[in-house]
C-alpha cells in the first residue's frame, strides 16, 4: 500500500484522544474490541501471497451524546474504493431486493421523465438499471472504476468521484437537482459524515426525498453481529443517531421500515426539514423502542463485549473438534463480513481448506490476513467436505437453497452467526 493512503490515527489504541466523526464529542467508551486486522476487501493476488500486508486495529467506540458507534479511520477512503472486490449484482436476492425498491418508490414518489434518481454508491449499476424501463432518468455516483465501469457498459449515467459537498455544488452548477437520492449501504462507509449529508441537503430538491438503508445496530447487538464491524465501515447506526445527524443538518426523518436484508436494516426517509413533510407514526414507534433497549445508555454498549468473545470460543471449540476427528471442512463466501470474523478467530487454512464465491475477481486470491485459497463455487462440489462454513450468514436461505448438493455426500452447513449452528440441506429452513 501507498503510505500516503495510511491516515495518522487521531487516538490511542485505548481510545483517548479522538472526537466522534459525527458531534465532536471525545471518545471514551468501548464498544467492540476485535483486536488487529487487515483490510477486509483488500484480496492477495498469489503473486503477494508472501508479502506483508499492513493491520490496524479493528476497536469499535461509542459516542454518549450521540451514540454514533465508529471506528477510528486509519486509511483513506481512495485507497479502500478506488478499485473494490464487491459487486452487487452477485446476489440474488440483493438484485430482487433493489428491484422491488425501485418499483415501489417510483409509485410513492410518482417519478417520471422529469424526475432524476441520483444513487451515492451506485456499485455496478444493479439498482439504477431498473429505472430507465419506468422512465426516470438516473445518476449513479461510484467511487471504484472498477465497479463503474459495468454500470457505464449498461448505459447508465456514471461519475467516477466521491461524493460530498464539493461534487454537490459542482452538480447543481450543471443544472441537476435530485427528487431522490439513494444511499443503500454506504453511510457506514463515509468517513466525514457531516461533509456528505451537508452534500445531500445540497443536491435535494425543495420537496425531495432521500432513502437511506443501512444495518441497524439494535440488531448487531441483539443477534451478536460483529463480523459486520470492519475497518471499511467506518461507523454503525441506530435510528436515535441518525435523526440527530439529520437535525444537524435542517433535514427531517420522515419515515422509516425495518427490513430483513444484511441481518436485519433500517430503510429511512429523509428530507427539507423546512419542507415540514408528514412524519409517519413508525419513526416515533421505534425511537421509543431503542430508548427501552438502552440505546441512549452506554452501558448497554459496554455490555457487548462479552457476546463476542463467548462466540468466537464457542466457534473454535467446535472447528477443533471437527478437525481432531479427521472431518474435512470448507468455506462459502469471501464477504468483508467473513474476513472479520475469520482474523479475529484466527481461523486459517489449517481449519478451513478453502473457501467458495461466485465472484470470479477474487477467484484465485487469498482471503486477507488468513491467506484461505477462494476458488468458483462448483469447487466445493469436487472437494465433497464435511462441513461448509457460510460466512455470509444474512444470504444463509439462498446460499442453502444453491447449494442442496451437498446433502448427497452427507454434508452440513456450519452457521456462525449470532450463535454457531448445523444446517441438514436435507431439512427444510427453519
Amino acid at each position: 500500500m501507498d503510505a500516503s493512503a495510511i491516515v495518522e490515527p487521531a487516538r490511542s489504541r485505548a481510545g483517548h484522544d479522538a472526537i466522534c466523526r459525527l458531534c465532536g464529542r471525545q471518545l471514551v467508551h468501548s464498544f467492540a474490541d476485535l483486536g488487529m486486522s487487515p483490510l477486509c476487501e483488500s484480496f492477495i493476488a498469489p503473486h503477494n501471497a508472501d508479502k506483508m500486508e499492513p493491520y490496524y486495529p479493528l476497536h469499535a467506540f461509542v459516542c454518549d451524546n450521540c451514540f454514533l458507534v465508529q471506528l477510528n479511520q486509519y486509511v483513506a477512503p481512495e485507497s479502500i474504493f478506488g478499485e473494490y472486490a464487491y459487486f452487487s449484482s452477485y446476489s440474488t436476492s440483493w438484485l430482487a431486493h433493489a428491484k422491488a425498491y425501485c418499483h415501489a418508490i417510483a409509485v410513492r414518489l410518482d417519478l417520471g421523465p422529469q424526475s432524476l434518481v441520483v444513487e451515492l454508491a451506485s456499485n455496478d449499476g444493479y439498482l439504477l438499471r431498473n429505472f430507465p424501463a419506468l422512465g426516470v432518468p438516473v445518476l449513479g455516483i461510484e467511487p471504484a472504476a472498477n465497479v463503474a465501469a459495468i454500470g457505464l457498459a449498461m448505459g447508465i449515467p456514471t461519475r467516477i468521484d466521491f461524493f460530498g459537498v464539493r461534487l454537490a455544488k459542482q452538480l447543481v452548477a450543471e443544472g441537476m437537482s435530485a427528487d431522490l437520492i439513494v444511499g443503500n449501504n454506504v453511510l457506514a462507509q463515509v468517513p466525514d459524515l457531516n461533509d456528505f449529508v451537508a452534500g445531500m441537503k445540497l443536491l435535494l430538491k425543495p420537496q425531495g426525498t432521500i432513502t437511506l438503508e443501512f444495518p441497524h445496530l439494535e440488531r448487531l447487538m441483539d443477534e451478536n453481529q460483529f463480523d459486520t464491524i470492519y475497518h471499511e465501515h467506518f461507523s454503525y447506526f441506530s435510528l436515535t443517531t441518525i435523526r440527530f445527524m439529520a437535525a444537524r443538518h435542517d433535514l427531517a426523518v420522515t419515515d422509516v421500515e425495518e427490513l430483513a436484508t444484511h441481518g436485519g436494516s433500517l430503510r429511512v426517509y429523509l428530507g427539507h426539514a423546512e419542507a415540514g413533510q408528514p412524519v409517519g407514526p413508525a419513526v416515533a414507534r421505534l425511537i421509543a423502542r431503542e430508548e427501552a433497549r438502552g440505546l441512549r445508555d452506554v452501558a448497554t454498549y459496554a455490555r457487548f463485549a462479552e457476546k463476542v468473545r463467548r462466540t468466537k470460543r464457542n466457534l473454535l471449540a467446535f472447528l477443533i473438534d471437527a478437525k481432531n476427528r479427521g472431518r474435512r471442512i470448507c468455506g462459502y463466501g469471501a464477504p468483508g463480513k467473513g474476513n472479520t470474523l475469520l482474523n479475529y478467530c484466527g481461523i486459517g487454512p489449517d481449519f478451513l481448506d478453502f473457501t467458495v464465491d461466485r465472484n470470479p475477481y477474487k477467484h484465485g486470491r487469498l482471503t486477507p490476513g488468513m491467506r484461505i485459497p477462494i476458488r468458483p463455487v462448483d469447487a466445493l462440489l469436487a472437494a465433497r467436505p464435511d462441513y461448509v462454513l457460510i460466512l455470509p450468514w444474512n444470504l444463509k436461505a439462498e446460499i442453502v437453497e444453491q447449494m442442496r448438493a451437498i446433502a448427497g455426500w452427507g454434508g452440513v452447513f456450519v452457521v456462525p452467526i449470532p450463535e454457531l449452528a448445523l444446517i441438514d440441506p436435507k431439512e427444510p429452513l427453519p
